[in-house]
């Protein structure tokens, strides 16, 4: 117990002492984790949210729609049925609201809804004879509210409310199947009336259909119900019957059309950004751990073991990772339900995260603090006691190749290959993160020269739901790059000038001037930066081929090149403050400071 308590206190004692660096930590995590896992529940949020939706509405296992009331008495008349309510009037007409004209499918139902698919009302009240409730999707597409008027087959209804149903798919294919030909591919809106009001619609050119909601005994079962009323040669039934029926489990499955893109952007780019946190914090890793000798030789020196040296320099990391991962998981159960229901037609509220997204975010949180910290912070809790006591800066390795350069290459230059040179994994690694963002930079300029389809409701073409969905998404996950891709150059470009403050006080000795040494701390990060940024064109453009139907449209060169010089020219602005500040240092000050 005292040892727990002693380390426990070490702990709070380092994260007080260095809000900053934490706080680097604990935000680059936790912006990939919340897209990690926003994009893993997306895999079933859709259907979570259909579940809420049905139980609240009561809504049928099937939906049979048939030209004939009679037809449908047979239908409620099978054994595998365990209630129905009354067949229903249907019919498709156009609505006129705002000055746009859609095609709409009109279900005529009472004042009281019925046992079996009960529209939630969301705003406003329910039918009453005269009004007109609209199901929520189309209402927010064409920015309907209660309280408005709008036109349907020529006649003036006020809109008594807004409500959502289960009984069919998400808008835009909220069809009710009312010409027995139609599907889910085809785009409509759904409204209801009173009976009444529905028949006084119907014309020779839209003549009625009727649905039938219906319970079976086996839920599950709904294909097999369906199958039962059909035979070989038949288009829609067998014995005369004419019928078209949608189980439950079809109509979530069109809900999930919508997100067929979502869940990879978000996927994909929480593991980028996992990476993108790793360029980044495996330089704050390595620089802390060399802050921390003295106070590693200090607990050697009072009897802790290295094992026990290796806990309180881990457990601070491993903490932050996993109140990281915490809050990824929060944000996502959030978030999701937003992204999972772009068209409003379900009810909403946060989705609990499954075992699946718990795992992978653990898998992320945890592989990147282990990959970017156990290294360096092994590697301190080895050094003898001491080495430690004394913290003398590690010597440079002797690089012969940078011997070896022509005398008559610049200094700056020079500074900079020999910083990129001094940590050769850390260039890879930063390279590796503006790979990444070039990567999602190219992704987005892509996207948005992509083909963009509306719906087409007849007479009006409004916007596809899919495209600017997958279009936010991306611009979110942009936006959590350029942070973190901003902090991660500011931070890489401080750490490389402390760890090499020596040599470059000595540089200055020997004659280099301020400003050689700003530039050549700018070069250190811009040698790696420029292939990485055009590496990820490539790449980028690959990644977004594998997740495009069809045919992809590729942006220009030029654009794509002004992407990635974009990216460069970034990382040389970004650079010059912590790199202008640290070579103002005063020489003598760094080569009379403890250690030198």
């Amino acid at each position: 117990m005292g040892r727990i308590l002693l380390v426990s206190r070490l702990v709070l004692k380092d994260l007080r002492r260095r809000p900053g660096q934490a706080g680097m930590f604990l935000l680059a995590i936790t912006a990939a984790a919340t897209a990690l896992a926003m994009g893993v529940t997306l895999l079933g949020a859709t259907g979570t949210l259909y579940q809420k939706t049905r139980q609240a509405t009561a809504g049928p296992d099937v939906v049979a729609v048939s030209g004939s009331p009679d037809g449908l008495a047979q239908v409620a008349r099978s054994t595998r049925v365990l209630s129905h309510d009354s067949p229903h009037p249907v019919l498709r007409t156009k609505l006129t609201a705002g000055g746009s004209t859609v095609d709409m499918t009109v279900e005529g139902r009472g004042t009281d809804p019925g046992p079996l698919d009960r529209p939630r009302v969301t705003s406003g009240s329910w039918l009453h004879p005269g009004t007109v409730v609209v199901e929520r999707g189309l209402a927010t597409a064409l920015g309907i509210r209660a309280g408005d008027r709008v036109t349907l087959a020529g006649r003036t209804y006020p809109v008594a409310g807004v409500a959502v149903t289960a009984a069919s798919p998400v808008y835009p294919w909220t069809s009710r199947l009312s010409d027995l030909g139609g599907g889910p591919s085809d785009a409509m809106g759904l409204a209801w009336l009173t009976e009444k009001d529905t028949r006084a619609l119907a014309t020779p050119e839209a003549p009625l259909t009727y649905a039938l909601n219906l319970r079976l005994k086996d839920p599950a079962a709904t294909k097999a119900f369906s199958d039962s009323f059909r035979r070989p040669g038949d288009s829609f039934g067998g014995s005369g019957l004419q019928a078209m029926f949608s189980g439950w489990q079809f109509i979530a499955s069109q809900d999930d059309v919508l997100l067929s893109n979502a869940q990879p952007i978000l996927v994909i780019g929480g593991w980028l950004l996992g990476i993108l946190a790793m360029a980044g914090l495996a330089g704050l890793a390595a620089t802390r751990a060399a802050q921390q000798t003295r106070r590693v030789g200090l607990l050697k020196a009072v009897g802790a073991t290295p094992g026990v040296v290796a806990t309180v320099l881990l457990v601070p990391y491993l903490a932050l990772a996993l109140l990281a991962g915490a809050l990824g998981l929060t944000a996502a159960a959030l978030l999701v339900p937003t992204v999972a229901n772009p068209s409003a037609s379900l009810l909403g509220g946060p989705t609990p995260p499954t075992t699946g997204t718990v795992t992978s975010v653990a898998v992320l949180a945890l592989g990147v603090t282990a990959l970017t910290v156990l290294a360096p912070t092994l590697r301190a809790a080895r050094t003898a006691t001491v080495p430690a006591l004394a913290d003398t800066p590690r010597p440079p390795q002797l690089r012969t190749g940078l011997t070896a350069l022509p005398v008559r290459i610049p200094t700056s230059l020079l500074l900079g290959l020999r910083l990129t040179a001094r940590r050769p994994g850390h260039a890879v690694l930063h390279a590796a993160g503006i790979a990444v963002t070039t990567i999602m930079i190219t992704a987005l300029l892509s996207f948005s020269v992509q083909p963009r389809r509306g719906y087409d409701l007849g007479g009006t073409t409004l916007r596809n739901l899919r495209d600017d969905q997958d279009w936010h998404l991306y611009l979110a996950v942009a936006c959590a790059f350029a942070v973190l891709a901003t902090v991660n150059i500011i931070v890489i470009t401080w750490t490389t000038a402390s760890e090499a403050r020596y040599s470059l006080a000595i540089a200055r000795t020997l004659g280099a001037t301020p400003g050689q040494v700003t530039t050549g701390l700018s070069l250190a990060q811009l040698l790696p930066a420029l292939p990485g940024a055009f590496a990820g064109i490539p790449l980028g453009l690959g990644l977004l081929w594998l997740f495009t139907p069809g045919e992809m449209t590729v942006p220009s060169a030029s654009w794509l090149c002004a992407g990635a010089l974009g990216a460069v020219l970034a990382v040389a602005v970004l650079t010059a403050v912590p790199a202008r500040t640290a070579a103002r240092l005063p020489v003598a000050r760094i080569l009379n400071s403890e250690g030198a």
